[in-house]
């Protein structure tokens, strides 16, 4: 019987599932259209997202408000008052972290109700509606509009709608997260200027501009604009920055992307899986599905991150030449979990929320410095590098920008509800609050340090609802799942969701123990670079126990400079057993591998590694 309800659809487990729920009538909740709740109901709790949550905390507040608006000011004939930061903030991109950052504090607040945050990002604001008002047109950058000019006559410039897009992002955050309705008198005034330059561009010059620069998200923050205003103008203007190289191979279901800068290709497929939500247009969902899976399965590497020097340097499956110090650019991974966010709610695949889990453990969490609180820009996949770190205020990298955001906005994919469900995704310590309904669950876990999670309900009155608890597809075929401590014997394969539909009262608990296990992986279309992978965690071979000095760590945003060691151990181990066989566990997630040599080499996780040489991708010798 167990075999025959193991091979049965989630959707008929629920029903079967519900038949032993208490007789007593609940309401039915969470009803409407799939949804993420917002970021201000809920509540991280002690683990390692909320101890990266607050480090970002800590710099975003050291970080002065008035440096990053000094080109501003001065771009708008204001007097400054503050000299600016370094690095990519005193070249052509300057002012592309003040957006970041703005939404980065307006995203913290939200998450963790910082006023301090708060209050500096309303001063941006009122710094910006003035600066705007001195221009008289709309425009506000800091940087002339002069370079938007030499943009469309084709001529060199540094990315100007991508700054723009960071701004006008920062502006669309503050509006939805703050309240602020001078955000959105500001954005307006801004796509009212944009609009008023692009009407005058014909569709194949605008192409011909598209492909000579990189555009950010423009389409999907003037799509943003356009769903709170619903001013058609902005839905036109959105459309503007459809560009058709991208585009028009993947209609065909043709892989294009070798060469393509990786970093402005994302954002635009995310723009277009908006205008889907938006609009309906199957055009665009139909690209935004078919290109996160080719990017996913022929283009990345098993931290869920993807680029190679900031571009695709090669055909799709094609990973063994793209294993370089300038790899896995963190933007691009941070833009792949948008698109797989928009992705999930439409379709509520599992398969979308194990790639996100992936890369949040592996791609986004292990590239903040505990130390310093600074983020990476590339993570070396080349065995023998390192990782390096921006500096507070001296290298403003694009990177550095995301990685204000990544860590503010944690809990925006934990949950999701809709359709009488509510989706736990991921399991990370939280807390989700809907004081409308006097419903509270709490998610206690050490999760991914221990492998069991209890969810506990609070209610002041019966509640009829779906609990869909993902099953990773990294687990076994034995996991536990006890509702009010009695066990559930019926299962779902790893990689699916399972629907608990009941009646849920106060009191309530709900326990998951899921099983991890060592996998070696290996890249696409080679067996020659293999990687090791403890439940969804990926394992790094400290290669040495000497620290880095503080200058090859600090400022640099890649160790491309620099070589890597020379020695890389390979790894010993038979291919007919057990991966357990070959990588011995010793204490706590450290693991012990020999080389082919007889030296002992320790795993960790990846996100647990700094200040050493590593490798994650590594020969094996196999009997």
């Amino acid at each position: 019987m167990k075999k025959i309800f193991e091979s049965l659809k989630p959707a008929i487990l629920f029903i079967l599932l519900g038949l032993n729920s208490c007789n007593e009538k609940g309401e039915r909740v969470f009803t409407g259209q799939p949804e993420y709740p917002e970021l201000s109901r809920i509540t991280l709790l002690d683990g390692p997202f909320k101890d990266a949550m607050m480090r970002t905390n800590e710099y975003l507040r050291s970080l002065d408000p008035d440096r990053f608006l000094h080109y501003l000011r001065l771009n708008a004939g204001l007097d400054t008052i503050a000299p600016p930061y370094g690095g990519w903030e005193q070249s052509e991109v300057r002012g592309h972290t003040l957006g970041h950052y703005l939404s980065a504090c307006a995203m913290m607040y939200a998450s963790c109700g910082d006023t301090v945050l708060r209050n500096k990002a309303e001063y941006i604001i009122d710094v910006f509606d003035e600066c705007q008002k001195n221009l008289k047109t709309g425009y506000l950058s800091a940087f002339p509009e002069e370079h938007i000019d030499r943009a469309e006559k084709k001529e060199r410039v540094w990315a100007p709608y991508y700054v723009l897009h960071k701004i006008m992002a920062g502006l669309y955050d503050s509006y939805i997260l703050l309240n602020n309705q001078k955000a959105l008198d500001v954005l307006k005034g801004m796509a009212d200027w944009l609009s008023g330059r692009c009407e005058k561009i014909s569709y194949r010059e605008m192409q011909e501009i598209l492909d000579h620069t990189e555009q950010g998200g423009m389409n999907e923050v003037l799509f943003n604009l356009y769903s709170v205003t619903d001013n058609d103008k902005y839905l036109e203007l959105g459309q503007k920055f459809y560009q058709e190289s991208y585009f028009r191979p993947i209609l065909s279901y043709y892989d294009s992307l070798k060469g393509q800068h990786v970093n402005s290709f994302i954002p635009n497929v995310t723009g277009l899986m908006r205008e889907y939500e938006l609009t309906g247009k199957e055009e665009a969902y139909r690209i935004s599905k078919w290109f996160w899976n080719q990017v996913v399965t022929a283009r990345s590497y098993v931290t869920g991150g993807t680029s190679n020097g900031e571009g695709w340097g090669n055909d799709p499956f094609q990973m063994h030449t793209e294993l370089g110090p300038a790899s896995h650019e963190t933007c691009c991974t941070y833009n792949m979990l948008k698109l797989t966010r928009h992705l999930f709610r439409e379709d509520q695949e599992a398969a979308y929320m194990d790639y996100y889990e992936r890369a949040l453990l592996n791609g986004i969490l292990p590239t903040q410095d505990t130390v310093t609180n600074m983020t990476m820009y590339y993570v070396p996949m080349q065995p023998g590098y390192y990782k390096t770190f921006s500096t507070a205020e001296n290298s403003m990298w694009c990177c550095t920008g995301t990685g204000m955001e990544n860590f503010s906005k944690t809990g925006e994919a934990i949950y999701l509800t809709g359709n009488n469900k509510l989706y736990v995704n991921l399991y990370i310590a939280s807390e989700l609050s809907i004081e409308e309904l006097g419903f509270k669950i709490t998610q206690e876990t050490a999760f991914p340090e221990d492998n069991r999670v209890l969810l506990k309900i609070r209610a002041t009155k019966a509640l009829d609802f779906n609990l869909c608890l993902r099953i990773p597809g990294w687990t076994t075929s034995d996991y536990s799942l006890q509702v009010n401590n009695k066990e559930l014997y019926c299962r779902v394969r790893a990689g699916n969701y399972i629907e608990i539909d009941r009646v849920w009262r106060n009191g309530d608990q709900v326990e998951l123990v899921l099983p991890m296990k060592l996998k070696i992986e290996t890249l696409p279309s080679t067996h020659e670079y293999s990687s090791i992978m403890y439940g969804p965690l990926v394992l790094a071979g400290v290669l040495s126990d000497t620290a880095l000095t503080v200058d090859k760590t600090y400022g640099n945003d890649g160790p491309y400079h620099d070589e890597p060691q020379e020695y890389i151990p390979v790894i010993h181990c038979d291919e007919k057993t057990d991966p357990e066989n070959s990588f011995n566990r010793k204490a706590n997630m450290t693991f012990m591998a020999l080389s082919e040599k007889g030296d002992s080499v320790s795993f960790i996780p990846f996100y647990k590694l700094f200040n050493t040489r590593y490798m994650i991708y590594f020969n094996t010798k196999c009997e």
